[in-house]
């Protein structure tokens, strides 16, 4: 018995060089930046994808008005500005109303962003809307 365990203790005791844990090290470190900047680029685009989707709320809304507002009044009101509160953010919204080859037709775009100068946008939805023969 005694020769089965002095044979356990003269044996050369394996293990990694320095070299090879600092390449493994290195590895890591490079596989780690990657993984971080990946999901900063996703964090950013789910922010970016969710304030476009929230600037669309408001623009349909605005049109669904401009809409309703034309059975009233035409030719619907050029240039038209206003501010919105929706998801505790203030939304800017401007209207512009252009004519077609169809002189009882108007295309309404209604651009929304958050600068209260109104420089830059969001997004921008535009409609068509008829006069109505009533």
């Amino acid at each position: 018995m005694k020769k089965v365990m002095n044979a356990t203790f003269n044996r050369q005791q394996g293990g990694f060089t320095l070299l090879e844990v600092m390449v493994a090290m290195f590895i890591f470190a490079v596989a780690g930046a990657a993984i971080i900047k990946t999901t900063s680029e996703h964090i950013n685009s789910v922010g970016k994808l969710e304030e476009i989707t929230f600037a669309t709320w408001v623009a349909n809304n605005q049109l669904t008005r401009a809409s309703l507002l034309s059975e009233k009044t035409w030719p619907p009101k050029n240039k038209e500005r206003g501010s919105v509160e929706m998801l505790d953010r203030t939304w800017y919204w401007q209207q512009e109303v252009q004519a077609t080859a169809d002189e009882d037709l108007k295309a309404i775009i209604i651009t929304v962003g958050n600068d209260p100068e109104y420089i830059g946008s969001i997004t921008s939805v535009t409609t068509y809307v008829a006069k109505s023969n009533g």
